[in-house]
């Protein structure tokens, strides 16, 4: 059965993603890859942004983003671990879940984490099943270029939209030695090139480039069919993502430098901590709560 739930919140706008856009268009329905399809073929430029929880993901949805990724970047900027490769599907179908209740008409896609495609075609079928029926995701993402061209063919003749993931591959963080830009040098170009290639024959609704040169990306996205989706990959492709830590101002960089692509629409970081800090106060100086924060 399709998922119906639908939250408390409401927003305005018209009832034909086509016709409104992507970005900012209300539907009666959930965005879907035909959608991102038609937006490719309309030059439409469209934004995506991560989302791990049911109240973060309902601002966005009404916001007007239309495609929100359950990233296993959760293993960074929610879990606290150091890199992605330690997220498991359990804690993806748990966040995923939770997107998909706190949205109705973003297209939510969720990530297949490090270990649990890379066996084969089989072993990426078992567990994009379970995202989809259990977590009531629309599509799911997975990393790797011809690597994963065998995986991506059996989900999509399943029945399961797949966005695909080439470039810089955090799930491969250990392989790299660290997060180096991809394309560059004629070897590396061509490989890339013969990676989204690849993706799209497959039957990827969409390619992100990570940390792809912007010139290579360029060229890239010109060569397919389907849409790009950039980050760190310069302003050519279709799409643009961003970990919505990092777009808020909420992550962290004391401890490593800002990535040169991250630009911060928001200092969200310091708001909170001076909400915390305001509550603390109070609390400490006897003013909170007050008497109109009282039951008689």
């Amino acid at each position: 059965m399709t998922r119906t739930h639908t939250p408390a919140h409401s927003s305005p706008g018209g009832d034909d993603t086509s016709r409104t856009g992507l970005y900012g268009g209300t539907a009666n329905r959930r965005v879907t890859v035909r959608d991102i399809a038609a937006a490719k073929r309309r030059g439409e430029k469209w934004p995506m942004l991560t989302a791990y929880d049911a109240m973060t993901a309902s601002v966005f949805d009404e916001a007007g983003i239309p495609v929100l990724l359950v990233g296993d970047s959760m293993g960074n900027c929610h879990l606290g671990y150091d890199s992605t490769v330690p997220v498991t599907m359990e804690q993806v179908l748990m966040l995923s879940a939770a997107v998909v209740r706190g949205t109705r008409r973003a297209l939510v896609v969720g990530d297949l984490p490090f270990g649990s495609y890379q066996e084969g075609s089989v072993q990426a079928l078992r567990n994009a099943t379970r995202l989809m029926k259990e977590a009531g995701v629309g599509a799911v993402k997975l990393e790797g270029g011809e690597r994963s061209a065998e995986q991506i063919d059996l989900l999509v003749r399943s029945g399961i939209p797949v966005m695909a993931h080439v470039g810089l591959t955090p799930q491969s963080v250990n392989a790299y030695g660290g997060h180096p830009v991809q394309g560059r040098g004629e070897e590396a170009a061509q490989q890339l090139l013969r990676d989204a290639k690849a993706v799209q024959d497959a039957g990827a609704f969409a390619v992100v480039l990570e940390l792809v040169t912007a010139d290579l990306a360029a060229e890239v996205t010109r060569g397919l069919h389907v849409p790009t989706v950039g980050i760190g990959a310069g302003a050519e492709c279709d799409a643009q993502v961003l970990v919505w830590t990092d777009m808020a101002g909420m992550t962290d960089w004391s401890g490593g430098r800002r990535p040169r692509f991250v630009k911060e629409y928001a200092r969200l970081r310091e708001v909170l901590a001076g909400a915390a800090r305001g509550f603390a106060e109070d609390v400490a100086g006897g003013t909170y709560p007050a008497p109109e924060h009282s039951f008689r």
